[in-house]
């Protein structure tokens, strides 16, 4: 027979032994981000292993790469995430840091804005009913949108600073 004081300890290593993985799953650090638009999919990367992929919608204005403001289209390149919106009405926001200098220089060879303010978002209480289902149609004005479960995901997982691939 085991003493209440080692069946107590053995208890708790248990606990400790089966909670580990799920807590080493949930503080996964995440150092890179990857967007496939054609399979409308978001990835974060530690290092080469896939953490966790999730269902986007991307712009309304079609696949193509962002070329200036108003074209409602998912810039493509190599990007960071620089800032943070908590007051975001798509729920929360990652801010992009597009237009980088290449954009820019793209944008003044064809004589337009390159626009800008694209974000990973949440769906918010506008389009919070189209639910799991949100990835369907693309909808944005150019950013990339997950569900608002999922954006709370992505906020305690990405640090700023994070680099994001944005790949047709």
């Amino acid at each position: 027979m085991i003493a209440p004081r080692v069946r107590h300890k053995l208890a708790w290593a248990l606990l400790l032994f089966t909670a580990l993985p799920a807590l080493a799953h949930s503080r996964a650090t995440v150092d890179h981000i990857v967007v496939l638009k054609k399979k409308h999919e978001l990835l974060l990367l530690n290092g080469t292993a896939v953490v966790k992929t999730y269902r986007v919608a991307l712009g309304s204005g079609g696949l193509e790469p962002k070329r200036q403001e108003g074209d409602h289209r998912t810039p493509e390149g190599n990007y960071r995430i620089d800032s943070r919106n908590r007051a975001s009405r798509f729920h929360l926001a990652l801010h992009i840091s597009y237009p980088e200098q290449a954009d820019k220089e793209r944008a003044q060879q064809l004589g337009v804005d390159p626009g800008g303010n694209i974000m990973i978002h949440g769906l918010g209480k506008e389009f919070r009913s189209m639910g799991t289902r949100h990835y369907r149609n693309d909808w944005t004005d150019g950013c990339i949108a997950v569900t608002d479960s999922e954006i709370e995901e992505i906020w305690r997982l990405v640090p700023d600073g994070t680099e994001i691939e944005i790949l047709p």
